[in-house]
């Protein structure tokens, strides 16, 4: 790369290129399926006003920190992708042969890829992705139908429910109740239209109009899933009836694992954002019942955590009962991944099985942590014992500190015990993601005074930070505040991308406007930050939740009997 303006070149493209070489030699591990979660950590990130384009300007290289974040590594690799998927495969692995050919042993910027790639495909590459690698966010699109025709409108999302001012060249694509009904256009502008009447079946002369087909006034089951294989960096939101369509295809099972994803995730992210309701989203989440793939179970755990996190401030008084429906949404599937690894099974069955017992193992499911303690037991008499291995350790590591205490501090202890005996980095930092998560903020308090300890190596304290419990936020902030001098004195010179686990962590689990002041009032004193970005974007994360609980509060009324009625199911 010419200069740190051009990171991404590097930094971008060897996240997408790992996937591409590792896709290529393994296809049966679809790894591509796991890339959906480096786009959403992106699309994420770059929700937030506080965000900053792939190409920022770097004045000096010691700037240069903290723009090794999300965007370069996420953003950068899913833009690539999307280009891929737009120009097509030949036409871009070529292009790239040229490219690394004509600046093999030289510096290269931005423009000098486009310049190529706009000469092989014969098509102005340029102009499409300076709208996406020389500016900040992505757009939302809007799907509705009139007639026969789809009409989309594009507008930049920003989770906090600001209206930005970004227009994107968006390469849009979309399958109209089959994925052999597939079309793709760019959409130049904020408004587009496309007939898609050829793009369904027709009877002797003319076919039923596609919008009476949608009205139910046709036996076919027909939707319009939009982004398909989530290859384009952008969200979806549909209007009802579309969107209604698309549950029914879920339920049927009619939709890839990414299409799947995609749904989910851009009603999560639209929820937040306080763009549809929170009882929406609950109904959308309750036809993923029994989902068993990897990509979509993954985020479906993700999401049902944080939707209990944000309920607790939201709607206490129904967080009982919403655990109880989370539980259930979950619990089909654990049962069938049950705790012991089975003979031929995926290596994604094997990472799912633990993350879904995590989850239910946070939400006191009395079975999982009586399991898991059992387990846990039998772990400590023998680690070598095939009761526990490591895909499902932590969720016993969880189980167990949630329900420790400064009275009954022996799950930390041993836990404490286990991190010193072993002599693998994974399992160091598998304790360590959990020794945070109890629900007893004493406790939690001393394991964060053991960050300043020489007992947990400075470079791993970020496990630790990452996963700290709802309980043991307040006591964090404090712990925070009266340690940050020494902090920063340790973590703050030079080791910058450090610093920032420290703020993140403890800064964004956050959900109110009066922490939000309290936090930024106590930044204030320390201008000169290298991490001001960081802290910026967690202050900023924590106004969207404080709006966000704020929108969830207004619907409490008609959140109990649809809760109720959830968490009755089974």
């Amino acid at each position: 790369m010419e200069w740190w303006t051009h990171l991404w070149l590097n930094e971008g493209f060897a996240t997408w290129i790992s996937y591409l070489a590792v896709d290529s030699f393994f296809p049966e591990w679809k790894i591509w399926s796991q890339f959906l979660e480096h786009t959403e950590g992106g699309l994420r990130i770059d929700a937030l006003e506080q965000s900053h384009p792939i190409e920022v300007e770097v004045g000096h290289a010691r700037s240069v920190d903290e723009v090794f974040d999300a965007i370069s590594y996420l953003k950068g690799s899913a833009v690539i992708r999307m280009l891929k998927d737009y120009l097509g495969d030949k036409i871009f692995q070529n292009s790239l042969s040229s490219y690394i050919k004509k600046f093999a042993c030289k510096n290269a910027k931005t423009e000098d890829l486009w310049k190529v790639l706009s000469e092989e495909a014969n098509v102005a590459v340029n102009k499409m992705m300076d709208t996406w690698t020389k500016q900040k966010g992505y757009p939302l699109i809007s799907v509705r139908l009139k007639g026969q025709n789809l009409e989309f409108e594009q507008s930049q999302f920003l989770s906090s429910g600001l209206q930005g001012g970004g227009q994107w060249i968006v390469p849009i694509s979309f399958s109209t109740g089959s994925y052999t009904r597939f079309n793709k256009f760019l959409l130049e502008t904020k408004f587009g239209r496309i007939d898609i009447s050829e793009l369904l079946d027709s009877s002797k002369g003319n076919p039923p109009s596609f919008e009476n087909k949608i009205q139910g006034k046709c036996d076919e089951d027909i939707w319009v899933k939009v982004n398909v294989e989530q290859t384009g960096f952008y969200r979806v939101k549909y209007e009802d009836e579309l969107a209604s369509r698309l549950k029914k295809a879920i339920q049927n099972n009619s939709l890839s694992g990414a299409d799947k994803f995609g749904i989910l995730d851009d009603a999560y992210a639209l929820c937040e954002a306080c763009e549809v309701s929170f009882s929406s989203l609950l109904s959308l989440m309750d036809v993923y019942r029994g989902e068993l793939d990897y990509i979509v179970l993954s985020r479906l755990t993700e999401i049902c955590l944080s939707v209990a996190k944000i309920s607790a401030d939201a709607i206490p008084d129904l967080v009982y009962r919403l655990k109880r429906f989370l539980i259930n949404l979950l619990l089909s599937s654990a049962e069938r991944l049950g705790w012991d690894p089975k003979s031929g099974e995926s290596h994604l069955d094997s990472l799912l099985r633990g993350k879904v017992l995590i989850g239910l193992a946070t939400f006191g499911h009395d079975k999982t942590q009586k399991e898991a303690t059992k387990r846990f037991k039998d772990f400590i008499n023998d680690t070598n014992t095939q009761l526990l291995p490591a895909d499902t350790r932590r969720a016993a590591y969880v189980a167990i500190m949630r329900n420790s205490s400064v009275k009954d501090r022996k799950g930390l202890e041993d836990l404490l015990n286990i991190y010193k005996k072993a002599e693998e980095v994974q399992e160091k930092r598998r304790v360590l993601r959990t020794l945070a998560t109890s629900s007893d903020p004493d406790l939690v308090l001393e394991v964060l005074d053991l960050l300043l300890s020489n007992e947990i190596r400075d470079q791993d304290v970020i496990y630790v930070l990452a996963w700290i419990s709802l309980e043991g936020r307040e006591t964090a902030w404090k712990w925070l505040k009266d340690n940050w001098e020494i902090i920063l004195s340790r973590w703050g010179h030079g080791r910058g991308m450090l610093l920032t686990h420290f703020v993140e962590g403890i800064v964004t689990p956050f959900s109110s406007h009066q922490m939000a002041d309290e936090i930024e009032a106590f930044f204030t004193n320390w201008p000169n930050l290298s991490i001001n970005m960081t802290v910026k974007q967690s202050i900023e994360q924590v106004r969207i939740k404080a709006r966000w609980v704020d929108h969830i509060s207004q619907e409490e009324p008609s959140l109990q009997e649809l809760i109720n009625g959830l968490a009755d199911r089974g």
